[in-house]
């Protein structure tokens, strides 16, 4: 290996910027530093104190970048959530599915074959799922039937099909934030006009 250069699956904080552009085109080298300081991801260092991010470090860093950009929460929030769950931005299985939620697996297949649950690649699951049961769980518990959620799904997927005809990624998620505002405001104003 040639002096200065990094170990094969360590990245450079600049590696890690060009990684992350893409999906989020306003991060910048600054803004990495400043979630570093605030505890958000903990890269290794060299002897010469060069930061070296892992994968984990990366794939940490864009599920605190998307939840900052899509649910506007605050830094503490976020760190708290990762603190609680340290594999929060990891892929899940069934199994930590299961044990999140309190579910059992013939509610967790229900959820499946419903439409409310669709595993990944490889059968993986996303921190998103977790939230999602999690928010279904507590729906259910309110008194929400299989066919008022299965609706909610059907609508998402109605976005979702509107939102795939747009190929610049930065307008898309722009547009998501903007189509779940829009559907939150939509749910208000009928509930005020109902009453």
């Amino acid at each position: 290996m040639t002096a200065g250069r990094p170990r094969r699956g360590v990245l450079s904080i600049g590696a890690v910027l060009e990684r992350l552009r893409p999906e989020f085109p306003d991060v910048t080298i600054s803004k990495i530093r400043f979630l570093e300081a605030e505890g958000l991801v903990r890269p290794a260092r060299t002897a010469a104190g060069y930061r070296q991010f892992a994968e984990a470090d990366v794939e940490r860093l864009r599920f605190v970048l998307s939840v900052q950009r899509d649910r506007h929460l605050p830094l503490r929030v976020i760190r708290d959530q990762l603190d609680a769950e340290p594999a929060a931005c990891a892929p899940v299985t069934r199994a930590d599915l299961l044990a999140g939620t309190g579910m059992d697996a013939e509610q967790l297949s229900q959820l499946e074959r419903d439409g409310l649950l669709r595993p990944g690649p490889e059968g993986r699951f996303t921190a998103d799922d977790l939230t999602a049961l999690r928010t279904i769980r507590t729906m259910t518990g309110l008194g929400v039937e299989r066919e008022h959620l299965r609706a909610v799904r059907a609508a998402a997927d109605h976005e979702v099909v509107a939102l795939r005809s747009f190929s610049d990624p930065g307008t898309v998620r722009e547009l998501a934030g903007l189509f779940t505002s829009l559907h939150t405001l939509l749910v208000r104003a009928g509930l005020r006009q109902s009453s």
